[in-house]
Formats: structure tokens, C-alpha cells, sequence
């Protein structure tokens, strides 16, 4: 896991996915953006190949990078991303050494579910999925606008 955090820290999220927008909505609300930076990648001007990666392996977990460049991904990108928004209080068990094997193990089971829940209620209000056809009515609305899908990435 890494130690030396140089913030801010740039999370990679999947705006698409109902669950994801609201963990995003929760910390874009309680993160400072000294601390936490974000990106959609499922917003179209978004390209994966600028942060070396394929858009599938970033859906697969989620990503997140310091300011130093150093990227942390599943478990990882979620326990940084909390203490970035100053909320490690909820995600501590994250760093527990005796539980990483199983909550590895269960992020990996959520991973692999994630795409079905694309029927759950998305927080900007609308239901993408219904009558076997989705639609994105809006893009995600974020807290005093800081979503950096247009930060210039090296």
C-alpha cells in the first residue's frame, strides 16, 4: 500500500454506474480540491490511452493517481480517496492488514457485479435503465463543479 501521499489525488470513477456517482457525490460534498480531484471516465472526452491504460481496465477497479504520479487502484484507490476527503474513519477497516484477503476478495465480487446494477437509481435523479434500453439523461452534477474531466493529464 502506499504511504507517501503527495496530494492531490486524481480518482478515476465510472459516472454511469449509480453506485459510484454517489460514493463520488459524497466525497466531491466533503473534499477539499487540495486533496481530491476527480474524473469521469465514462464522460466522452475522456481518453484512457493519456493515463496508459485501456477504458476496460479501468472499469474493471477503481483507479485513482497522486500528484506524484504513483496510482493506487481497487481497495487502495478507495481507502486514499476517503482519507483524501477526510473521512478515513468509515473506510479504516481498508487498512487492516488481517481483513485485506477477504474484503480483496469481496471488492473483486463487487467489481465483477457491478455492471448489473445499472438498474439502480442514479443520484442526478434518473433511471437510466429500464425496458432493456438505457439512457444518460445529464452528466453527474458535482459539487461546486470540480469534476476534472478536463484536468490535462501527462
Amino acid at each position: 500500500m502506499y504511504k507517501n501521499q503527495s496530494w492531490p489525488l486524481t480518482l478515476y470513477f465510472d459516472g454511469e454506474c449509480p453506485l459510484c456517482a454517489r460514493e463520488i457525490r459524497l466525497l466531491g460534498g466533503k473534499a477539499s480540491s487540495q486533496r481530491l480531484l476527480f474524473v469521469d471516465i465514462s464522460h466522452e472526452a475522456f481518453d484512457p490511452k493519456s493515463v496508459g491504460f485501456n477504458l476496460e481496465e479501468m472499469k474493471s477497479s477503481l483507479h485513482a493517481r497522486f500528484d506524484d504520479g504513483t496510482w493506487v487502484k481497487g481497495l487502495d484507490a478507495t481507502l486514499w480517496s476517503w482519507r483524501a476527503a477526510e473521512l478515513e474513519f468509515f473506510v479504516a477497516p481498508l487498512s487492516w492488514r488481517a481483513l485485506r484477503p477477504i474484503l480483496n476478495i469481496a471488492y473483486r465480487v463487487f467489481c465483477r457485479w457491478r455492471p448489473y446494477m445499472a438498474w439502480l437509481p442514479h443520484p442526478d435523479g434518473s433511471r437510466r435503465c429500464c425496458d432493456d434500453s438505457c439512457a444518460i439523461t445529464k452528466d453527474i452534477p458535482s459539487s461546486k463543479n470540480r469534476i476534472a474531466s478536463s484536468r490535462k493529464q501527462t
